[in-house]
């Protein structure tokens, strides 16, 4: 009685322990009928308390789920049936019931060794609402996040400018719809691509460097063109800024660009107009020098006419060496006109500035008064990459505006030198410290008060009356020095004359010709000459035809000579003894030299094929092409460049 009576005890509190657990509980045995529970079980699931004794069937808790709906609708005894099939196989299960007042139960049942199986209850309806609602959230803002990258993609798309962002790789993970067109791509098509993939390799070889460095965490700006399908050329200005975490790490770079082509022909053209008002400016000058080089010339040639037989050689040699040393003048004056009018694109090289300075120097010379004292001194020999061009504009730019501010007489210096400047004095000016090459130009004129100072550098401002001034001339200076990474200082005082320093980034080289006109070859020096062979001559202008038929007859070839197109080509097919032609580029008529050497070279790719022309830019006749794919002479040349071009034509090292 006293063992019965502790084992009461022991089942008593094994189930007031049972009845703390905030599950329900339930042990049914390899019969199905009940062993085991406690109160959580008909607290959480509303069973009636006749239930709940050991031997009750578990078919009679099926039963009242069944019939109060908890299994849904339809055949009750046959929802019974299937329930019991099932737990008469006794495995392991677990599932999620809905009771019909919204209840979430969680039913986990496991086998038990001796047969039957243990099962718990739990109520998990707080925690499935909170599940459904933290899924709306997420659902929520995924649908708030898909909209502002909509409403981002929508801003990023309508804005003039090319937006990206380059993840490690490097790797395009955005890019607006700009962006992705410029290179030819969709907004959907360029993410993922790498970004030498989406530039080319080419130009991905000169973005490279830029990229590299804002991964390492440096915001950088560049600029750089590329050639369209079209063959047109357009131009991009960037800037990179890496995207830093607060531990300094860089996890991608953000690309901001803007299409800069718009800007380049506006700046292409307003340069092109400054450049041809200072022609007009350089133009009396050079008439004054032509007049006296015409004059050295055809006084030369009377005093010859009058000597008649009785020329002898120290008398010729005395006349015609002023001639030659005018003509060859001339020349030079002519092609660095020629050259500075007709401008070029933008292109930056390492440049010998003294060198450069030098050839200004012929421009500007005869196209001052004589009453104003004009000198160009160079301190050092300076190199700066720069565009040779836009440096001959603004020195004539520069030196032009000095001569207005002087008037009648005075002093205008050009000093070139290399000038290191400190963190101040180039912060100052908008640089960074370091050695600059430094051109400035002073005068002793007017000067300027405050306000224009201040004004100076703004396009269209000018302090000269009206038609007289474009007011363009040292806003270009201005661009032009920024564009090549420099600056423009002013020192002036009114009635006391100003001082411009032109600032231009300083390189070293060790080349003696750079951004120069080669060397002519002495007259002295041995030229090869030729051995009576045959050269077809294709010039209109019957002077000038017979002077160069004299000059290949003094270099020991046979000359046949064409005045037209029609019997050039025809001559050149005819004549199989013919070894090379000597043509003029601009004929008359619709077909010019350059039409009848690509003629010939079809039918007798054999000959020798040399243009000549005196024309400022003969591109003009072929605009597809930049190269006219022969040799060329510019007119007037002398005898040594003659020789040694037809040598090198005749011997095929020149085609």
């Amino acid at each position: 009685m006293e063992e019965l009576n502790h084992n009461k005890n022991q089942l008593d509190l094994m189930q007031a322990a049972l009845d703390h657990l905030n599950q329900g509980f339930s042990v049914f045995d390899a019969n199905l009928r009940l062993v085991a529970w406690n109160r959580g079980l008909w607290e959480m699931l509303d069973f009636p308390q006749e239930l709940a004794r050991r031997g009750t069937h578990l078919e009679a808790f099926l039963r009242v789920n069944a019939e109060r709906g908890e299994y849904g609708p339809g055949d009750i005894e046959g929802k019974i049936q299937r329930r019991l099939r099932r737990a008469q196989e006794f495995e392991p299960h677990y599932f999620e019931r809905v009771r019909p007042n919204g209840q979430v139960i969680a039913v986990n049942g496991s086998p038990l060794p001796m047969g039957g199986f243990v099962t718990t209850y739990s109520d998990i309806t707080e925690q499935r609402r909170r599940q459904e609602k933290l899924e709306r959230t997420v659902e929520e803002r995924t649908r708030a996040l898909r909209q502002s990258e909509d409403w981002l993609r929508l801003v990023t798309d309508n804005i003039p400018a090319l937006i990206a962002y380059l993840g490690p790789g490097p790797v395009f993970r955005f890019a607006n719809r700009r962006y992705a067109e410029w290179f030819g791509q969709s907004v959907m098509s360029i993410v993922g691509r790498s970004a030498e993939e989406v530039a080319g390799k080419d130009l991905y070889l000169e973005l490279a460097p830029h990229i590299s460095q804002a991964f390492k965490g440096q915001a950088v700006s560049y600029e750089y063109d590329r050639r369209t399908a079209d063959g047109s050329t357009v131009y991009m200005r960037s800037t990179l800024i890496p995207d830093i975490t607060n531990d300094g790490r860089t996890l991608g770079v953000f690309v901001l660009s803007l299409d800069a082509t718009d800007q380049k022909r506006t700046e292409a053209r307003l340069l092109q107009s400054q450049r041809m008002d200072a022609v007009g400016k350089l133009s009396g000058g050079l008439a004054h020098d032509f007049n006296n080089l015409l004059s050295i010339l055809m006084g030369n040639i009377l005093s010859l006419k009058r000597h008649g037989q009785e020329i002898n050689p120290d008398i010729l040699s005395k006349h015609m060496t002023p001639m030659l040393k005018a003509t060859r003048r001339g020349a030079d004056l002519t092609q660095r006109l020629l050259a500075f009018s007709r401008g070029a694109p933008v292109a930056p090289q390492l440049c010998r500035l003294d060198k450069l300075l030098s050839d200004v120097e012929t421009l500007l010379a005869g196209s001052l008064p004589s009453s104003i004292d004009f000198q160009i001194r160079e301190a050092a020999s300076v190199s700066a990459r720069i565009d040779p061009a836009q440096l001959e504009t603004a020195l004539v730019n520069l030196v032009f505006n000095a001569r207005d501010a002087i008037g009648e007489t005075g002093h205008i210096d050009v000093l070139l030198q290399r000038d290191t400047l400190s963190k101040s004095e180039a912060e100052a000016i908008g640089l960074r410290a370091g050695t600059y090459a430094a051109i400035k130009v002073s005068d002793d004129g007017v000067g300027m008060d405050e306000q224009t100072r201040l004004r100076i550098f703004e396009p269209f401002f000018t302090t000269k009356s009206f038609g007289t001034g474009s007011g363009l001339g040292l806003s270009m200076v201005y661009g032009f020095a920024k564009q090549s990474g420099g600056a423009v200082a002013i020192s002036t005082f009114k009635s006391r004359g100003t001082e411009i320093t032109l600032y231009l980034p300083f390189e070293e080289t060790s080349s003696q010709q750079i951004c120069v006109m080669g060397n002519k070859q002495s007259d002295i020096s041995p030229v090869p000459t030729g051995n009576g062979e045959l050269i077809m001559l294709v010039e209109d202008d019957q002077d000038v035809a017979l002077t160069l038929a004299e000059q290949l007859k003094d270099l020991g070839y046979t000359t046949l000579l064409a005045s037209d197109v029609e019997d050039a080509r025809a001559l050149a097919q005819d004549i199989p003894e013919l070894r090379m032609v000597l043509s003029d580029i601009v004929m008359p008529g619709q077909t010019n030299g350059l039409s009848l050497a690509r003629a010939i070279r079809q039918r007798r790719p054999e000959l020798g094929i040399i243009l000549m022309t005196g024309y400022a830019d003969w591109g003009v006749l072929d605009p597809q092409s930049s190269d006219c794919g022969f040799p060329l002479l510019m007119k007037p040349f002398e005898n040594s460049q003659l020789a040694i071009l037809i040598h090198q034509t005749l011997n095929g090292s020149v085609s």
